[in-house]
């Protein structure tokens, strides 16, 4: 690999529905700590964020409600889908997080997880939760703007607009 080709990501879930239940502050990358048949489970791509959260604990953070299916292959040695599992970050960028949560409004949510040159890792947002009328609002706006790329598209192809 040369120094000018970005670092290889293959995606293994997503959380699309965060997204739209929270505004995005800020993102940061996080390392996360995964025992033998959970790596294995997560190349297959067996893993959810839906009900995932993070959340501080003794001055660490930790990554709650993250699913990753039972390794259909592992012994005894499987492990429990939904243990907690310690998400791997500097300090300064620990104790930046954890300021900005504990000022309060502020949660910590995992958008998505991918493997990147070889190790897992978690993208974690600080986010804001959105009301119903934000959600909306946003909706309004994406419809919007679908709807005046379309008529970009046929206005430039030469296309009547549609009654």
């Amino acid at each position: 690999m040369s120094p000018s080709t970005p670092p290889a990501r293959r995606l293994i879930a997503s959380n699309k529905k965060a997204r739209h239940e929270y505004t995005v502050l800020r993102t940061y990358e996080a390392g996360i700590v995964l025992v033998g048949t959970e790596v294995k489970s997560l190349r297959e791509g067996r893993a959810s964020l839906v009900d995932a959260f993070a959340h501080e604990r003794d001055g660490e953070i930790v990554l709650y409600g993250l699913h990753i299916a039972e390794y259909a292959y592992g012994t005894w040695t499987n492990h429990a889908p939904r243990r907690n599992r310690k998400l791997l970050l500097h300090r300064a960028e620990i104790d930046r997080i954890l300021d900005k949560v504990r000022e309060g409004g502020v949660t910590m949510v995992p958008l998505s997880m991918y493997f990147e040159n070889g190790f897992a890792k978690v993208e974690l947002a600080l986010a804001k939760g959105k009301r119903s009328y934000d959600k909306r609002q946003t909706l309004a706006e994406r419809d919007a703007n679908r709807e005046i790329a379309r008529e970009l598209g046929r206005h430039l192809k030469g296309h009547p607009r549609r009654p």
